[in-house]
């Protein structure tokens, strides 16, 4: 995998008057747009950490095209739909007429035609929702739940409305380490463009060289690449563990589980070297004795539910405000105002 940026055209996913209207990737978006989803999304949450309901979508339809396997991703776009009052639909890709040879064009067409206003896509191939966006469906809100191994831009979101609320640090002072399967991750992406949009200046990204990807160099020097578990999270703020995937374990790419726990695993004797109030996060799902202890994985400097939590309420945000982006730019509505 190369690592260097995917860029794409802000226009695609801003309106006329540069507000969201499709969610398909953090590059190309400016820090005000960034801000303005974790600022929708801490209105969702009350003064007691609790998810609130809305009426912001009532009457609109949200289908979930889900080409790949996901549990924690479709559950929670699908509370957050509902949560904002709007009729969600689970379509069975697997028993859709793209099993009997439709295109995938004429399958995204007809359901559009079924009243869709906004489609929640996840696909194994990088740049489909970017398609899909400009290409198939622009008047339906696209919003991208993982392409490929490109980008999953509500996952990096939630991950920094998780720093935002846990670290109360501006990303300028933080120092953060990414620590796994960076050449395979989609989340690893996305959480590298976000943070440094939002200003972070200290990422460390920590793996072995076999797991690192080609062309992180095109992040600048505020991106830093470590061999060493011990030097890349020493002094940090944050440490995000990804998953090792246990599809490509038997790879040239890793010896074992046993032998990556050894190098990289997060256990006490690492975090101790991390600053006392380090949070610790993790996209999920957990190879618990891999890449995370289960002491640190439920310990207190584990916000890993919280993640979950604000995975809803970012959710919420960026369907809200890809909805009204949509309507504004069509002339429906005059203004954004949730």
């Amino acid at each position: 995998m190369h690592f260097a940026k995917l860029h794409t055209p802000s226009q695609i996913q801003l309106n006329q008057h540069g507000h969201l209207k499709h969610f398909v990737t953090i590059e190309g978006l400016s820090k005000e747009t960034l801000t303005q989803i974790l600022d929708t999304a801490e209105t969702f949450i009350n003064e007691n950490n609790q998810l609130i309901t809305s009426p912001v979508l009532e009457g609109k339809t949200v289908m979930n095209l889900f080409f790949e396997n996901s549990t924690r991703t479709r559950t929670t776009f699908e509370a957050a739909a509902k949560r904002l009052s709007a009729n969600v639909l689970n379509i069975d890709i697997a028993r859709s007429s793209t099993s009997k040879g439709e295109t995938l064009r004429d399958t995204l067409w007809n359901l559009q035609a079924m009243a869709a206003d906004i489609f929640v896509v996840r696909h194994s191939s990088s740049g489909a929702a970017h398609f899909i966006a400009k290409d198939v469906c622009p008047t339906v809100a696209i919003i991208n739940a993982g392409d490929g191994r490109h980008a999953h831009p509500t996952q990096a979101m939630l991950d920094m409305l998780t720093i935002r609320r846990e670290t109360k640090k501006s990303f300028g002072e933080l120092s953060v380490a990414i620590i796994g399967d960076i050449k395979h991750s989609r989340v690893a992406r996305s959480d590298v463009a976000a943070l440094q949009t939002l200003g972070c200046r200290d990422i460390r990204v920590i793996a072995p060289n076999t797991l690192l990807p080609y062309g992180f160099e095109e992040y600048g020097s505020e991106v830093r690449l470590f061999n060493n578990m011990d030097e890349g999270v020493k002094d940090c703020d944050v440490i995000m563990t990804l998953r090792i995937q246990n599809e490509r374990i038997d790879s040239p790419a890793l010896a074992s589980q046993l032998e990556f726990h050894k190098m990289y695993g997060l256990n006490d004797a690492r975090l101790a070297l991390a600053k006392p109030d380090c949070i610790v996060m993790h996209p999920g799902p957990m190879n618990r004795g891999v890449e995370i202890t289960s002491k640190i994985a439920d310990g207190s400097q584990a916000v890993i539910l919280n993640q979950v939590t604000n995975g809803i309420a970012v959710r919420m945000a960026v369907l809200a405000l890809s909805m009204q982006g949509q309507l504004q730019e069509q002339g429906l509505i005059d203004s954004i105002a949730l």
